[in-house]
């Protein structure tokens, strides 16, 4: 699989501490896969060679392509995460109608769905961080956010005809899903092209019921995060044309970190070279504008 890097906009790069993150992912993702331990022992080995190839000019979702692409081709299995991913949909399901009703007997409904939105987003298992997931939403909910961008995105969001949704990881769908309810406006939903980590494909994306109140298209991308030269046609003209793009996740805020689109980026830094990025504490919630900042 090639790499591709747009060297005129360049976007979040690839540090070396993202080197020995990706190695815990390859293991842990390894013995989800296979007990065979001479495949998995081939894994990291093919892993570790990446590093000496990679450009550091590539944000780090393209590192964790080759290597979920690696372990696909060695054990044969395309969704190593596949009952976790439904689990935690499950799980999210469960609490669906409470925070339903939290969000519309909140003072500012639209501000409450965001915290709940990023709340979900701790369900990430591609970052070495655990989560307890009603606790986080209780913390979310009284939590400062350390950029809080919110007053132009309601502007911005009154105004848009034409919005796209990024979305991440598959249990923060359902609340994503809550959130364009909240929003209610036509929305253009973006998931992955096939699985990789526990990331958003069609599939779970029907599962949380996403269907009933957007429009759920394939970004076409293939990395736990949104990679424009890795995109189809369809969703880049989307993209262009959309007034307001909505990015969920730390995968998403890699690959457009520096672009200069109408983008909100809604996410937890949950791990150290993101949280050093935007100048936050791991932990921290972010709810930021790109074009603050913007280098192209």
């Amino acid at each position: 699989m090639q790499i591709f890097v747009n060297k005129k906009k360049a976007t979040m790069k690839t540090v070396l501490d993202c080197f020995p993150c990706i190695m815990q992912q390859a293991l842990k993702t390894a013995r989800l896969a296979t007990q065979d331990e001479s495949q998995i022992k081939e894994i990291l080995d093919r892993t570790g060679a990446m590093f000496k190839e990679m450009d550091m000019a590539c944000p780090p979702p393209q590192l964790s392509t080759l290597m979920y692409h690696c372990i696909s081709e060695v054990t044969g299995v395309k969704d190593p995460y596949a009952s976790q991913k439904f689990e935690h949909i499950e799980e999210a399901n469960r609490i669906y109608d409470e925070l339903n009703i939290l969000v519309k007997d909140s003072s500012d409904p639209l501000l409450t769905a965001i915290r709940l939105s990023i709340a979900g987003n701790v369900i990430d298992l591609g970052v070495e961080m655990g989560f307890d997931l009603k606790e986080d939403i209780k913390k979310m909910l009284d939590q400062e956010f350390a950029v809080f961008d919110y007053d132009n995105f309601k502007k911005d969001l009154s105004g848009a005809k034409r919005i796209l949704f990024l979305g991440d990881n598959s249990g923060e769908t359902v609340f994503d899903k809550l959130l364009i309810e909240t929003i209610n406006k036509p929305v253009v939903y973006a998931v992955r092209e096939s699985p990789i980590i526990n990331d958003a494909t069609m599939k779970e994306a029907r599962l949380s019921g996403l269907h009933e109140v957007a429009e759920v298209i394939s970004s076409g991308s293939p990395a736990p995060g949104t990679i424009l030269s890795m995109c189809n046609e369809k969703f880049l003209e989307i993209y262009r044309d959309a007034d307001l793009i909505i990015s969920k996740g730390q995968g998403n805020f890699e690959g457009l970190s520096d672009r200069s689109e109408n983008i909100y980026f809604m996410l937890k830094a949950k791990c150290k070279v993101i949280a050093n990025h935007l100048s936050v504490e791991m932990g921290d919630i972010i709810l930021k504008e790109a074009k603050k900042g913007a280098k192209n």
